[in-house]
């Protein structure tokens, strides 16, 4: 089943949580869940932002929805609080 968003909408999944840090020390919150996800797709009126890009967003923003096993998160386009770049 695939999921195509509407509108200014984005589908969201989340990034796994760094565990660890590059020295080898083990992070207490890595259970939280990080605010950093993978756009898998986006509507038609959705310019700025293109699947395969990295957004944060809110912890409590947007709708969840679980298809064959994968979290996935609905959000708006004014919900991104900034894209992710190297």
């Amino acid at each position: 089943m695939k999921l195509k968003p509407m509108a200014d909408n984005l589908l969201l999944k989340q990034t796994e949580a760094q565990e660890t840090t590059a020295s080898g020390i083990i992070l207490a919150s890595a259970k939280e869940k990080p605010a950093i996800y993978e756009v898998i797709s986006a509507g038609p009126e959705v310019k700025e932002i293109a699947a395969g890009n990295k957004v944060v967003v809110g912890n409590y923003i947007g709708s969840d929805i679980k298809l064959d096993g994968v979290d996935y998160k609905f959000v708006k386009l004014e919900d991104v609080l900034a894209i992710v770049t190297d």
